[in-house]
């Protein structure tokens, strides 16, 4: 394999600022939660708020692998940080997709880029399938939240808002990356991004 293709120090370097600066955002908004509509938003609130850092790194990926890795480490701290292992699950597979997506425009179309961020950010929506398939399972572990709260997330998260919730998760990513183009223009200008 050509030594140019292979991830150095530097790339692995940039994956780790990176999904340090989208998990302190993620957890930042994470914190909100505490209030039930809150914790419904935050499948519209990650995807916005991440965009930003999210297409810079994107300005950085010319190689396979670190999308895929960002996203790998990201699912993982929603797991430890007491969310589901589906985020972990859906992280890796969404990484992947969003890897090939972005690849396919040799790391160079900023629309494709944005399609690539809408996707890998997936693992967010991944965070409610403890609620939506066992959510007595989900909620045996948070009972210091209250029963009331717990009540009024049930209520706001029926099984068929699982649909509604991814699509909503991607259309906020889009809306994200697109933000993000704009506000790092000349970044993307520089990288050679069109």
């Amino acid at each position: 394999m050509d030594n140019s293709k292979r991830l150095n120090a530097k790339d692995l370097i940039n994956v780790g600022i990176y999904t340090a600066i989208c998990a302190v955002i993620c957890c930042v908004i994470a914190m909100t939660g505490v209030i039930p509509i809150m914790m419904v938003l935050l499948v519209v609130f990650v995807p916005i708020f991440t965009g930003i850092p999210y297409m810079m790194f994107l300005t950085k990926v010319k190689k396979f692998g670190m999308i895929l890795i960002l996203n790998v480490l990201m699912g993982a701290l929603m797991w430890v940080t007491g969310m589901s292992y589906y985020a972990l699950i859906v992280g890796i597979i969404s990484g992947l997709i969003a890897e090939l997506v972005y690849r396919a425009g040799n790391y160079r179309s900023k629309w494709l880029g944005i399609i690539a961020y809408a996707i890998s950010g997936i693992y967010c929506w991944a965070n409610y399938f403890g609620i939506f398939f066992n959510a007595e399972g989900y909620f045996s572990t948070r009972q210091n939240f209250g029963q009331e709260y717990i009540d009024a997330v049930t209520t706001l998260l029926p099984i068929w808002m699982c649909p509604v919730l991814l699509v909503v998760d991607m259309v906020c990513g889009v809306i994200g990356g697109w933000i993000g183009t704009k506000v790092l223009k000349k970044h993307f200008e520089k990288a050679g991004i069109v």
